[in-house]
């Protein structure tokens, strides 16, 4: 089945960000409105999210209709259900109401000053860097393959073209909290103590409550006379209308769950503010402008869109885009695995022909979503070189795990220690950084901390669990390099705060603790009945095939050590020393 008009756009519109005191009440009540329209349509027989199946769908055959006033009338067989004219009327205001609500909180201004001490006279200019860090955008999204990448993200094809971009590059857990975590910090999970999305063992709660917050790169920048700019998706769990900007951000930008993209209540250095506007499009208005008023001084600004993450909301001048794109078939999709696959893989059921449409629908929303992300790439390098800052500034363009769609059957999500999960894209452009580079160097997220540091003249970070790639970037000997890369991750609690809460059939692996090597994954299953895995991934680019069983006592021996020694390793030349172990 191919994509059709993104049907996503009006739910989210109907959606708002959770309630809080004062002017935001009646915003959320008109949100609330939409909610109890969307859930009479459900009640109706109308299906949420099947964009592929015309006549039946919740916001275009349901919704919409009840909003245009067509009530009583009929959709492919189903009658549109009776909806009050005053619910109907709140949420209509909720979808064109354009005024911003306003309420402000209690913000940290003695802990984090609006400007920090300026650089002393004289010292050396040093670079700036701006992070682009998306959510869930995995590497089907930036493939060449179809010619994706040049009709989805041509800002970022031009970013490879005149930079460096990382082919073997992973995230520490693909799981969007334990992921930033370990990109902020430069720490493994297993050290920063944040494994999932929500407390006591991740999201904000559980990232303020392991002490994460002072070790954060933004305090060390922030420390250094760097202006420092949060924008976007800071942590799972934090709530604008009640927590203050953390440590060592200088400026605050950031919303709770902007998933919805429309209407989404952002802290604006302690106001909050509800955008109407598509929060790609505001982030990138908000970096631009940030960029203009950093006045000479050094920054460091991160842009963390909610997309592409479900529900996969593009802006609205994409709604129409990329039509009669299907999900790649890989050798992968919809396979069965084997009987050498691990147990909870082997429980997934088939994908049906009706839910492989749906993967396809929703994956025309991504590419539109990223379609945004990319605008907002072109948006901040033409200001950049504009301002005359392009080149003493480091542009790094990221995600915090990749994403499945259909490999073994899998239902959308991640989690898995397979590659469509845990590698992610890494394109980087920069003072002496030369163009057209692939750099096929194994490198974590837990390295971009002490690549920062290293790029902006501070002291080597010992604390961190990660290696600086500035070496690799400016094509230098880097010595001997690390062999493997760690991923480390626990069973998720089925917490309905989280939003990454999915169905067991998107994948539900119990604790596992996974090396990706070179050309080979290896993985250890925890949990009732542990399991090992190993791909040889020359011959088995798919991760079809689970070797373990031919692998010598020695080599399984060998791999075993290795997986203890990065799961206990703490530093930079503890976890070092284990990342580069050989059998």
């Amino acid at each position: 089945m191919i994509c059709r008009k993104s049907l996503q756009l009006l739910a989210v519109l109907c959606a708002s960000a959770s309630a809080f005191a004062g002017a935001m009440a009646e915003a959320q009540s008109q949100s609330d409105s939409c909610l109890q329209v969307q859930s009479a349509c459900r009640g109706a027989g109308f299906m949420a999210g099947k964009s592929g199946w015309p006549g039946r769908r919740v916001q275009l055959d349901c919704v919409e209709p009840l909003l245009d006033g067509r009530a009583a009338t009929k959709s492919d067989g189903l009658t549109l259900p009776a909806i009050s004219g005053a619910t109907i009327k709140a949420c209509t205001l909720s979808l064109h109401g354009k005024a911003r609500a306003r309420s402000t909180i209690a913000a940290r201004a003695a802990i984090v000053p609006v400007q920090p001490v300026p650089a002393a006279v004289g010292s050396p200019r040093r670079p700036n860097i701006v992070l682009i860090l998306a959510d869930d955008l995995s590497m089907d999204l930036v493939s060449d393959k179809g010619g994706i990448l040049a009709k989805t993200m041509p800002n970022l094809a031009k970013m490879q073209r005149e930079g460096a971009t990382f082919t073997r590059f992973f995230v520490t857990d693909s799981l969007c909290c334990p992921s930033r975590t370990s990109l902020l910090t430069g720490k493994l999970p297993h050290n920063s103590g944040v494994y999932t999305n929500v407390p006591p063992s991740g999201g904000y709660r559980g990232f303020m409550d392991h002490g994460n917050e002072a070790a954060s790169i933004a305090v060390a920048l922030h420390g250094q006379s760097y202006l420092t700019s949060m924008n976007g998706k800071y942590l799972n769990g934090y709530k604008p209308e009640s927590h203050p900007s953390p440590l060592g951000w200088s400026d605050w930008g950031v919303a709770g769950s902007g998933y919805v993209n429309f209407n989404v209540v952002v802290n604006e250095n302690g106001t909050l503010v509800m955008h109407p506007e598509h929060l790609t499009d505001w982030l990138a208005a908000k970096g631009q402008s940030f960029i203009a008023k950093a006045g000479g001084q050094p920054f460091f600004l991160e842009l963390a869109p909610f997309s592409p993450h479900g529900p996969y909301v593009p802006p609205t001048r994409y709604a129409d885009s990329f039509d009669g794109m299907t999900y790649p078939r890989t050798p992968a999709f919809n396979v069965r695995p084997n009987a050498a696959a691990p147990a909870w893989l082997r429980a997934i059921p088939p994908l049906s022909p009706d839910f492989i449409g749906v993967i396809d629908a929703t994956f025309c929303d991504r590419l539109r979503s990223d379609r945004a992300i990319d605008d907002m790439i072109g948006s901040i390098r033409a200001t950049l070189k504009d301002l005359g800052l392009a080149q003493n500034t480091y542009v790094i363009f990221t995600s915090d795990n990749g994403y499945h769609m259909g490999e073994f059957g899998l239902r959308p999500g991640k989690m898995t220690p397979f590659d469509t999960d845990i590698q992610v894209p890494l394109v980087v452009v920069g003072p002496g950084v030369a163009p057209g580079r692939t750099i096929p160097e194994i490198a974590m997220n837990i390295d971009l901390y002490p690549t920062f540091a290293e790029l902006s003249g501070l002291p080597a970070a010992p604390q961190a669990d990660g290696h600086s790639l500035v070496a690799l970037l400016h094509g230098q000997p880097a010595g001997p390099w690390r062999s493997m890369a760690v991923i480390e991750h626990q069973q998720v609690s089925r917490n309905s705060d989280d939003p990454d809460l999915a169905s067991p059939k998107a994948g539900d692996p119990p604790d596992y603790v996974a090396l990706r090597m070179q050309d080979a994954l290896y993985v250890e299953y925890g949990g009732a009945a542990p399991e090992v895995s190993y791909y040889h991934l020359t011959t088995d680019r798919y991760e079809l095939n689970n070797i373990a069983p031919t692998l010598s006592p020695a080599m399984l021996q060998f791999l075993h050590q290795a997986v203890a020694a990065n799961h206990a390793c703490k530093g930079a030349a503890s976890c070092w020393q284990a990342q580069s172990l050989l059998p």
